[in-house]
């Protein structure tokens, strides 16, 4: 392991953005592959590549032997998000037209389809070819349970009564598996130990459902000049967050129907409802309860970075990053 280079995250961001620029799809036919660079053109943080990346780096230099790996979790995370776009019947993607309204439906689906494929393909572009297929049991399992946690996502929208643990399960499986999963393969293409490896899947896995929690507090308390969407947006979708839990959870009865009401009652009114239900979750003080429980997976996740066998400078990245995001606006 090299102690010489540690990457800045905007410099993995410039390196990972000049590989998706020099790797676009360029095959026949055209109306197949162009949804698929539109999509991947759409932008964002790309958050799960980095930190794929930073991973790696945590453990040795040459970040790009990652590049690979760390495309494949972008084209697939991309995918996922295609096909909940259609399942949803979401009008838009990061401000822009999404694929199925912009190429149609059954295109969308097509091109989702293809992306999955090239997924498998790019990891197998990983250069130490002895590694490639713990890499696809990872990525199999991830793939596995993303599709399992929309699936709980979808029931929870038709389930009466859904219980906090299983909340908790769903958005792990649908937003924390990808990025411990990544991170774990990017530790294991550096030739991490076995055991700095789980660690860092663990840090991962803990940050993704902290983060979750803390978008669950923003939609309904954050600055939506700085949270960057419409606060409320959960409410007015009648959406079974964290806060709605803990609420029905810590309310009397008569509280609990008003609130079971006003979610479950469409309204022509939108702000109304959304002050209605954020003065119920004020008098339970529920957004102290979904604080306590977001800092008690930061405090596991740092837990498992501290453990890992690296020098202490080459962690602060990460956790500087983590905090970053844990402090977007509240």
């Amino acid at each position: 392991m090299s102690n010489r280079t540690l990457h800045s995250i905007d410099s993995l961001q410039n390196v990972f953005q000049k590989y998706i620029n020099e790797h676009k799809f360029t095959h026949e036919p055209q109306a197949l592959y162009d949804p698929v660079n539109y999509i991947l053109s759409l932008g964002g943080k790309r958050l799960r590549p980095v930190l794929l990346l930073m991973s790696y780096n945590l453990f040795d230099d040459e970040v790009e032997r990652a590049l690979p790996a760390a495309f494949a979790v972008e084209i697939f995370h991309n995918f996922s998000l295609l096909h909940d776009d259609i399942m949803d019947e979401a009008p838009l993607r990061r401000g822009k037209p999404a694929v199925h309204i912009k190429y149609g439906t059954n295109t969308g689906i097509l091109s989702g389809d293809v992306m999955l494929i090239y997924a498998y393909e790019y990891l197998l572009k990983t250069d130490d070819k002895t590694i490639v297929p713990l890499l696809f049991e990872l990525f199999n399992k991830v793939a596995i349970e993303v599709c399992e946690g929309q699936q709980y996502d979808m029931n929870f929208e038709t389930q009466a009564v859904v219980e906090i643990s299983a909340y908790l399960k769903m958005i792990e499986l649908k937003t924390a598996v990808l990025l411990a999963g990544g991170m774990q393969m990017g530790a294991h293409i550096a030739g991490a130990e076995e055991a700095d490896a789980k660690h860092i899947s663990e840090f991962a896995r803990n940050i993704g459902i902290a983060f979750q929690l803390q978008d669950d507090i923003l939609d309904t308390y954050g600055d939506p000049e700085k949270f960057g969407k419409k606060v409320g947006g959960d409410i007015v979708q009648n959406k079974k967050t964290y806060l709605v839990l803990k609420t029905l959870e810590l309310a009397d009865d008569t509280t609990k129907e008003a609130l079971n009401n006003l979610m479950s009652t469409p309204t022509t009114d939108e702000t109304a409802k959304i002050n209605a239900v954020k003065k119920i979750f004020n008098e339970v003080n529920v957004r102290s309860h979904a604080e306590k429980i977001k800092e008690d997976y930061l405090k596991i996740a740092f837990d498992h970075l501290d453990a890992i066998n690296v020098p202490n400078e080459r962690k602060q990245l990460l956790r500087q990053l983590s905090e970053q995001l844990m402090g977007r606006e509240s």
